[in-house]
């Protein structure tokens, strides 16, 4: 990837806003016609393509936290309400709550603005942001056949196992995000893919922004697409590592990791402030991830990384 950046001959030329070769590789590399997928400035993009194209001001989206905060943050801008459907203690998608949603005789208040605004959008993060619990099969056939458009956000996807991208051909409420940010570790340069049902593509093709994806992420990622056993090999050692930096943390006695199929495990801190725990982490120069949210205030998540910062981190841990 580096050296397809440094020898980039055209960047003074606009880029190709269909991004024709990008999507034929990705169809090359996923199995799903190219007709079904549309490339983004990262999956953030397309979240908020895909609000612009079926909400209203004043409709609503379901969210189920605790999960990625740019479906909520996105459902603001777009001026829609958000009804929150929050995941039991171990994360996992309280299917019954949402389905609940659609009864004939909804669990409606006088505080719900959403009343007469029946949800447009259901959210679903598979493995979820941020402690990697995976969706089954039949939940996401449960949702899908309720009468709402499901984003399933697959930006983990590659450390747990197999997409749900060719799904889109058969389930005409079904949209699959997915992401180089993680596989190929392209943050930085923003670049993200979807997969829509095929009536959904004209609508989203005549109200994306003509030029979403740069010269640069796009050669990046067809770089990283043509060197796929590269890719694969990092995610395995990736996901080898992240099943021993789990085992080490539970032999921490103040933490209690939870199971994760993404590239970072979240630990609930027993007996101490996790705040406090992350602060001092930092005077050892190491950073993890304190997320001040309900459900979450004493938890830290810590990414996967090379074995000799996972023994850093344990190292620091007994420390303290």
């Amino acid at each position: 990837m580096r050296e397809a950046l440094a020898n980039l001959t055209f960047p003074h030329i606009y880029p190709d806003p269909e991004s024709t070769a990008l999507r034929a590789a990705l169809a090359a590399d996923t199995g799903v016609p190219a007709e079904h997928l549309l490339a983004g400035a990262g999956a953030d993009d397309l979240i908020d393509l895909i609000m612009r194209l079926f909400l209203s001001p004043g409709d609503a989206i379901i969210d189920c936290p605790p999960t990625f905060g740019m479906y909520s943050f996105d459902a603001a801008i777009n001026a829609a309400q958000v009804v929150r459907v929050p995941r039991r203690a171990d994360f996992s998608l309280d299917v019954v709550a949402i389905e609940a949603l659609f009864s004939p005789t909804p669990p409606y208040s006088e505080a719900s603005p959403w009343d007469l605004h029946t949800p447009k959008l259901l959210f679903v993060t598979s493995p979820n942001n941020p402690d990697g619990s995976v969706l089954s099969d039949a939940d996401l056939r449960r949702l899908l056949a309720l009468p709402v458009g499901v984003v399933l956000d697959e930006a983990y996807v590659e450390f747990h196992g197999e997409s749900r991208l060719g799904w889109v051909r058969d389930h005409q409420n079904l949209m699959v995000l997915r992401t180089f940010s993680k596989r190929a570790g392209l943050a930085g340069l923003r670049i993200g893919f979807g997969a829509f049902p095929a009536a959904l593509m004209p609508h989203l093709w005549k109200i994306k922004q003509p030029y979403n994806v740069s010269v640069a992420a796009s050669t990046a990622a067809l770089a990283a697409l043509a060197d796929a056993e590269y890719m694969a090999g990092s995610v395995a050692r990736l996901t080898a590592e992240r099943e021993r930096l789990a085992q080490c943390l539970a032999d921490i006695p103040y933490l209690r990791p939870y199971p994760s199929r993404a590239n970072f495990v979240l630990c609930r801190v027993v007996g101490r402030d996790a705040r406090a725990l992350k602060q001092a982490l930092e005077q050892h120069g190491i950073l993890v991830r304190y997320f001040n949210k309900p459900g979450l205030t004493d938890c830290l998540r810590v990414s996967v990384g090379k074995p000799e910062q996972t023994d850093a981190l344990v190292t620091a841990l007994k420390a303290l």
